[in-house]
């Protein structure tokens, strides 16, 4: 693989940075619309309210309660691609174009959503840090993080 500073993202997260290597031939739309917000700061100190173990880590609400966005919904961009440890995804609601900023980090293999949800990138470097976010209570069906850490910053590695 080619040095490609344009299609990596850096999350510095608490526990150390986070490398993204995104997945344009995937999913063009979503790529475009993930490096537009993290241009623009918008993900800069938002929380990763959901985090499940065994699960996923999500993140990307500026409300920080799963109801917020940037206001552009996404078409899905779905594939075959699996979802599996350190797959980066989009999150969304019953509706299959309703992506917008949400996100989540799979923290173990998620075949389950192969097909349904949007795979946009995957974690190159530092799961570590990504394993080391606050996690909600066991047996929370939500998932919701009652102190959760932030995304400190999301930097395009080209503009770094």
């Amino acid at each position: 693989m080619t040095d490609d500073s344009e299609n990596t993202l850096y999350f510095d997260l608490p526990a150390g940075r986070v490398t993204i290597r995104l997945r344009p031939d995937l999913a063009p739309s979503h790529v475009t619309r993930i490096k537009e917000l993290v241009r623009q700061g918008f993900y800069d100190g938002t929380p990763f309210h959901r985090v499940m173990e065994g699960f996923m880590a999500q993140g990307g609400d500026p409300k920080g309660t799963g109801t917020g966005g940037s206001g552009q919904k996404l078409k899905g961009e779905f594939s075959k691609e699996p979802f599996k440890r350190g797959t980066c995804g989009m999150a969304r609601t019953q509706d299959p174009n309703s992506a917008d900023s949400q996100f989540f980090i799979c923290l173990a293999d998620c075949d389950f959503l192969t097909g349904s949800y949007t795979v946009w990138g995957e974690v190159l470097d530092g799961m570590d840090a990504v394993d080391a976010l606050k996690k909600a209570p066991a047996g929370r069906q939500s998932g919701a993080v009652d102190d959760p850490d932030h995304l400190q910053k999301a930097t395009v590695a080209a503009d770094a």
